[in-house]
């Protein structure tokens, strides 16, 4: 079995980010809630406890069953991790006088601890916690102190076992990504042989043992996730994978056409649907957004359910499901009350009988993008910005019109273009265009107007949970915006929107 750091997750807003950053040190970890321990088998080299939101004093805090871990296993408590092991095992944990969060500098640091090898004094550490250690058991020794942190890290003696008070995987503490290397791989001898070439080695081996000589089906959306999954398991079985690339109406520009002839160009074995009259003819009328997005996840499942069966013997239904979305599932405070239904293929109906193949979902976005890659993936595909999976009907505001689509793939093929001419599309996380349902008076010529008013929208993100507005040059959103009105009949107004999320959302519906 491949060898891995257990995170153990006690709430913390950071654990995602532990994990990325162990994972930079090409060693494979996963999250497990701190409550939901797996077999602790030969391959789990170490344990590291995250952080979280509760105090370790409160009546309904955290409680870790350790046995087995506990001088088992290397094990390191970052700021709530660090206090569990404090105040459970002989030492004192007690509110500070003031809330302790924001940089702070180490006045001292055990040079000679293993921990804290090569880590220099006055090294800039992140705090966040409400409460601070007091006291340590005497077995217990102080490795790190701040002006204001007394314990701000300690071991256990003669046991592989530390806790820290700060934040080793932000940003903001310096030296973070030394201590993590320090643990996980001169603590817990962790070999960094998880690269992307070896997972798409270990992962043709295993897809190939695990599917035979079966059939495989997979929904094809034109984004990296999907795109990834596709060519991992084309090289696995090749024509036993049946891609089926479904036009719902609401692309892009020329996107069904092009998208598909990339796939095809990379050899995957596809079929392109052209159900746009479907999808735009159920659409027809509706102005609600959550209805949209139903009406088009039914019409999806339809039409792929009819293409599907039409493959005699399918046995797989491939998706392109990433750790983000497990981690979410099984998270310490139970699965999100918010399904992403039009992200893959999920919610097919119990008619299809078919067992599910997830080759990407221990991959975190970024990871998947390396691994594409690393398979020869077109930087175009690998780059592409997040869509929504309702497409453009979700950004024509109001009832769909086959006019309005028109008019606003027209208006958003002008500003992607302009992006990606200007040098500009891969310093956006995402970009758009909206269609308003608002008109305005506008002069053209001798004559007066009246036409829509559009949208454009471009954010920088990682993940999408949290963006900010870009700040595109004013000549380039002038040289659009004139572009725009002169070129798609029409529009004769357009603004360009400045919100942050939050309080705002990326998508305007």
């Amino acid at each position: 079995m491949e060898e891995m750091i257990l995170i153990l997750d006690c709430g913390s807003q950071y654990t995602q980010l532990i994990a990325r950053r162990v994972r930079e040190l090409n060693i494979y970890c996963e999250i497990h809630p701190y409550n939901k321990v797996p077999e602790l088998g030969s391959n789990i080299k170490g344990v590291i406890i995250s952080g979280g939101p509760s105090s370790v004093l409160d009546k309904d805090a955290p409680v870790l069953d350790l046995e087995k871990i506990k001088n088992q296993k290397p094990l390191l408590g970052v700021c709530y991790g660090a206090q569990y092991l404090a105040h459970h095992f002989g030492g004192e944990v007690a509110p500070s006088n003031t809330r302790e969060y924001g940089r702070a500098n180490l006045e001292f640091v055990n040079t000679e601890s293993d921990l804290l090898k090569d880590i220099p004094k006055d090294s800039q550490v992140w705090m966040s916690h409400g409460d601070s250690i007091k006291s340590v058991a005497p077995n217990y020794t102080i490795i790190a102190s701040t002006k204001d942190v007394k314990v701000a890290a300690f071991k256990i003696e003669n046991e592989n076992t530390y806790g820290i008070q700060f934040h080793p995987e932000v940003y903001h503490s310096k030296d973070g990504l030394t201590l993590l290397k320090n643990f996980v791989v001169g603590i817990c001898d962790c070999n960094q042989n998880w690269t992307p070439a070896s997972f798409v080695e270990d992962s043709v081996q295993a897809l190939k043992e695990k599917i035979g000589g079966d059939k495989v089906v997979l929904g094809l959306s034109g984004g990296v996730d999907s795109t990834v999954t596709a060519v991992l398991l084309s090289k696995a079985i090749g024509e036993q994978l049946h891609c089926i690339f479904v036009n719902n109406g609401v692309l892009r520009k020329n996107e069904f056409e092009l998208v598909l002839d990339q796939y095809k160009e990379m050899g995957l074995n596809i079929k392109g649907v052209d159900s746009s009259d479907k999808f735009l003819d159920a659409l027809e009328g509706i102005s609600d957004p959550e209805t949209k997005r139903k009406i088009i996840g039914k019409s999806f499942i339809e039409v792929f359910d009819e293409e599907a069966s039409a493959i005699k013997d399918v046995v797989w239904l491939a998706q392109g499901t990433i750790y983000p979305d497990i981690i979410e599932s099984v998270s310490v405070n139970g699965p999100s009350a918010t399904i992403k239904s039009h992200h893959n293929v999920g919610g097919l109906p119990d008619f299809m009988k078919l067992k599910i193949v997830e080759p990407m979902n221990t991959l975190f976005k970024d990871e998947v993008r390396r691994v594409g890659r690393s398979m020869g993936i077109d930087e175009e595909l690998l780059g592409r910005h997040p869509f929504p999976g309702p497409g453009l009907a979700i950004r024509i505001l109001g009832e769909i019109t086959k006019e309005k689509v028109r008019i606003l793939q027209e208006v958003d093929h002008v500003f992607i273009s302009g992006l990606k001419e200007h040098g500009l599309y891969d310093d956006v996380w995402q970009a758009g265009a909206m269609l308003l349902p608002v008109q305005s008076v506008g002069v053209m010529g001798d004559e007066r107007t009246y036409e829509s008013v559009v949208a454009l929208r471009a954010v920088e993100s990682t993940d999408g949970m949290t963006a900010d507005w870009v700040h595109l040059p004013y000549d380039f959103l002038a040289e659009i915006s004139n572009k725009i009105i002169n070129r798609v009949k029409g529009v004769n107004r357009v603004v360009y929107d400045i919100s942050s999320k939050p309080p705002a959302t990326i998508e305007w519906e």
